[in-house]
């Protein structure tokens, strides 16, 4: 049968994404990174009172409102912030933008498997280098590739661990590419990457509300670079990519730190109970700087435990990915579900 697509999109096998739910189904739901807790009762409020009137008009084109609201949280001008519609269409802007056929996209593994979809989508070279066991950041590796674009994920998924500041400034200096500084979970770590992106004309943050703002299903994440960098990003950008609601509630989430900090001080402090139940079970968990864990099983056996938790309605993240292939991630929950995750957890390696 004759294909109608390009060879690159009938060789790519897609991005899979976790597992979601039918509504109402009594799931404890650890799959996606997700955050355990509610928006911000801001959010509520913008929902609640929102002028519907700005339904049948197109949105602002640039976000107006949301990046003013950004500036103010973090202390950056307005014009050095672009927004997508999640952090994932700011990533698939600078790609658009920066490579072709002839220009490589470099970036360490195991990381987040949508960079991979990305640059096959746009047919560009695609460099993929592994990370160490210690996870310590390759770079002279990367260095030595020197893509158009590198892609850094800090705190990194799924491993959850933190790259140095002072590697990511040396893999600035030393790259003659773009270097994009991926900060998904940066609200669950320590320190983030602006001064680089002040630093450096080269540099790119990537943020997104999904994560600590409990926004998953809005999608919205921004970027934050030198405004000489962002116009080229703004020239691929869809037209109205922005809907008026979802500037309006992000607007409402991000200046509500209070909110979010408490939520996320919450999850850090399951995040480390959970850590110690599972070390009591035997499992190898590595540090975590995120709002999930990835961990080893004692027997080595993570597909078997996957699939038993999933017939109990308990869904966590199983890769088929090169080096991940006796590891499993996992979500941090609330307290309770966390609970019984690890009760369920110990009955199956009582009884395997």
């Amino acid at each position: 049968m004759t294909s109608f697509f390009r060879a690159e999109v009938d060789a790519m096998t897609g991005y899979i994404p976790g597992e979601q739910p039918k509504p109402g189904s009594k799931i404890i739901k650890l799959n996606s990174n997700e955050n355990p807790y509610p928006p911000s009762p801001k959010v509520k409020e913008v929902l609640q009172n929102f002028d519907w009137e700005w339904l049948r008009r197109y949105p602002n084109a640039s976000a107006t409102d949301f990046r003013n609201a950004i500036s103010e949280v973090l202390n950056i001008p307005a014009d050095w912030i672009i927004v997508g519609n999640g952090s994932d269409e700011v990533l698939n802007l600078i790609i658009r933008a920066c490579t072709d056929s002839d220009r490589k996209v470099v970036y360490p593994m195991p990381t987040y498997i949508l960079y991979r979809n990305l640059v096959e989508m746009q047919a560009a070279q695609k460099v993929e280098i592994d990370y160490p066991l210690n996870y310590q950041l390759p770079i002279e590796e990367l260095v030595k590739n020197d893509g158009a674009v590198t892609i850094i994920a800090t705190p990194n998924s799924p491993s959850g661990h933190i790259v140095p500041i002072k590697d990511l400034r040396e893999l600035a200096t030393r790259l003659s590419g773009i270097l994009v500084i991926d900060e998904a979970y940066v609200d669950f770590g320590n320190g983030d990457a602006l001064s680089l992106v002040k630093e450096f004309n080269n540099v790119i943050s990537i943020r997104t509300l999904s994560k600590g703002y409990s926004l998953a299903g809005i999608r919205l994440g921004f970027a934050i670079a030198n405004p000489n960098l962002l116009q080229g990003l703004y020239k691929v950008k869809d037209s109205h990519n922005i809907d008026a609601i979802a500037c309006a509630v992000g607007a409402a989430a991000i200046r509500d730190q209070d909110y979010k900090n408490y939520c996320v001080e919450k999850v850090k402090i399951s995040r480390d109970k959970l850590s110690i139940d599972l070390k009591k079970l035997g499992f190898n968990v590595w540090d975590s700087h995120t709002n999930f864990l990835l961990v080893q099983p004692p027997q080595g056996n993570a597909e078997y435990l996957y699939l038993r938790l999933k017939e109990q309605g308990i869904w966590i993240r199983y890769f088929l990915e090169k080096g991940l292939e006796d590891k499993l991630r996992i979500t941090v929950g609330t307290d309770e579900e966390n609970q019984v995750l690890v009760e369920a957890l110990g009955k199956l390696i009582e009884g395997n």
